[in-house]
């Protein structure tokens, strides 16, 4: 097939919608796919198979917003997008933002059908404009998202369960879909070498390892976790690693000196976290904004015991086995007391760690790139045997 996939963000795989995106560009190019990419990323252009706009200017206020939060939008630019977009089979939108909004346009004035997926929750706009905690917002950012995208596509993909419902719920209408993990990638499920699991915890010092992963922004909220070893008793014998990187680092690391905690911070490749993960004693997630969490899946696979944040807003407490592994939103007391029964309680940590491995529903990222090219080929069929 021709697929032309538009990316109102791309950036670098270090958050879980662009390694999503990557994901599915990579397979679907794998599987034979002729796949054109329409992104603003400079740094792509004059690659093969993809097409550059122009980044959106919204004024210095909200650029200056976006930029702290890293995000660096597109600008639809209608030449380049229908050069990249006519003659195709289908086209999958990836973002419920201005340069999909172009796109819809296009295919709709060529018949071309569109597929969509859905990895932006209300919050995570409505957090750069300080109305994060407004249900009003989040309901009237969801419509309109449905009148300029979903309503026009002949399926969306939905990572969970729990976003499906949790949209079709504020705006009252059922939207044609599939409910398909993003997936852990194959390389999560292999084992790591003892030797290699012995000289990860031999640079932790034999401390206590948790570990965190997401990006450092306002709704993955590990400042939480942060307090929560700073004020446990075993602050002196824990190892704090938090994976990843993002705008709140340097205040992150303010945080962390203030408080004397030992925390190391860095962003980890895939390889480089399969180790830290397997070598680690538990794993804490903090985001209380989530449309799946990957990560949280990759640390499960690992063989770790995760304590997660109980936020309703969050799909990743639905992992949660009992309410040893669930911590209230914000209350760095209940984590550091979740966290201190596990340290006092070694063996209890053990049999939870091979209840989490037995009993884990993961996909994996194979299995569900192969459903995302289902998805899109009954899209484009569907569109034929319309003609």
């Amino acid at each position: 097939m021709k697929i032309t996939i538009v990316c109102d963000v791309l950036g670098q795989p270090n958050n879980g919608t662009s390694i999503a995106a990557y994901n599915l560009i990579g397979y679907l190019r794998s599987r034979g796919h002729d796949v054109t990419v329409v992104c603003c990323d400079a740094d792509k252009k004059g690659e093969s198979g993809f097409r550059i706009v122009p980044t959106l200017d919204l004024g210095p206020l909200i650029n200056a917003a976006l930029a702290r939060n890293e995000v660096v939008p597109a600008k639809a630019d209608p030449v380049i997008l229908e050069d990249a977009i006519k003659g195709a089979d289908v086209v999958h939108l990836l973002m419920p933002f201005p340069l999909s909004w172009e796109a819809v346009k296009i295919c709709e004035r060529h018949g071309i059908p569109m597929t969509s997926s859905f990895h932006v929750q209300a919050e995570n706009f409505t957090c750069h404009l300080g109305m994060m905690k407004s249900h009003f917002a989040t309901k009237e950012v969801y419509r309109y998202f449905y009148k300029k995208i979903y309503k026009h596509c002949t399926l969306t993909h939905y990572p969970t369960e729990f976003i499906k419902e949790d949209f079709e719920s504020n705006i009252r209408r059922h939207v044609p879909s599939r409910v398909i993990s993003n997936g852990v990638c194959e390389s999560f499920f292999e084992p790591v070498p003892d030797d290699v699991i012995s000289r990860q915890r031999k640079k932790t010092g034999g401390k206590f390892t948790i570990v965190v992963v997401g990006r450092y922004s306002s709704e993955k909220a590990q400042q939480v976790l942060i307090r929560a070893v700073a004020k446990s008793k075993y602050k002196e014998k824990i190892h704090l690693i938090m994976a990843g990187e993002g705008p709140k680092g340097k205040s992150y690391s303010r945080m962390v000196k203030r408080y004397g905690v030992d925390c190391e911070m860095s962003f980890f490749d895939h390889e480089e976290l399969r180790k830290v993960l397997n070598a680690a004693d538990l794993y804490v997630h903090t985001a209380y904004v989530e449309l799946e969490s990957i990560a949280c899946l990759e640390a499960i696979v690992t063989g770790l015991v995760p304590i997660i944040c109980n936020s309703k807003r969050s799909a990743a407490r639905f992992f949660a086995q009992d309410d040893r592994c669930l911590y209230r939103k914000w209350d760095s007391e209940d984590l550091k007391n979740k966290i201190e029964y596990f340290i006092e309680n070694p063996e209890e940590l053990d049999r939870c760690r091979e209840k989490y491995r037995k009993q884990a529903n993961v996909s994996r990222l194979t299995e569900c790139m192969k459903k995302m090219e289902e998805m899109l080929t009954e899209a484009a069929e569907s569109n034929a045997r319309e003609a």
